[in-house]
């Protein structure tokens, strides 16, 4: 029987009933809450390495068509 169907046939609810069942609950949005960090801490990671990529990858290309040739002769 569960707790409800209790309740139904005049069977009390009690504090301990109560406890439990909001930790219980707690649990369950713990474990999603933590799924849930995890999933935007890899998100964050990925974000700034894609940034820092970009920006050395543009850096470089400006670089080198900014970059003069000297040529050296001697005659």
């Amino acid at each position: 029987m569960t707790v409800t169907s209790k309740v139904g046939e005049g069977a009390t609810v009690t504090r301990d009933d109560i406890e439990r069942k909001l930790r219980d609950l707690r649990g369950e949005a713990g474990e999603v809450a933590e799924s849930g960090r995890n999933s935007a801490l890899i998100a964050a990671v990925a974000t700034a390495v894609a940034v820092v990529a970009m920006a050395y990858l543009f850096g470089r290309r400006k670089g080198r068509r900014r970059t003069t040739v000297v040529e050296v002769r001697r005659v």
